[in-house]
């Protein structure tokens, strides 16, 4: 079973693989440094950075069918009111890893660097 789903990438590209390759390669630039920034700002007790950065990367989580949007409303819910702090470094460790392993794969299947 893949790590992600490429079903709404594919629809959004109406089968053109070079804008495939092109939304794949953006999405390996810029989400892996956003969830980096969203881990150091919960570390920091920064909620309102962990959320921008969660609520960026919502989109492209959503695209790539990583189905992390329960983590994010945990991250959001925190950031808001401040509850639920101890479910949110489960939230981000769940984030990062699904990213993480959906990189790497995503790499490996369109031979990206």
């Amino acid at each position: 079973m893949s790590s992600y789903n490429l079903k709404s990438v594919e629809e959004m590209a109406g089968g053109d693989q070079e804008f495939m390759r092109e939304v794949v390669q953006t999405f390996l630039e810029e989400i892996p440094p956003d969830v980096k920034a969203m881990n150091e700002a919960i570390s920091n007790e920064n909620p309102g950075l962990a959320y921008q950065f969660a609520h960026k990367m919502k989109p492209n989580l959503q695209l790539f069918g990583l189905e992390l949007m329960d983590e994010v409303k945990v991250i959001e819910v925190w950031a808001k009111n401040g509850k639920r702090k101890n479910d949110v470094l489960e939230a981000a460790a769940t984030i990062t890893k699904k990213v993480q392993v959906a990189g790497i794969a995503l790499k490996k299947d369109f031979e990206l660097a």
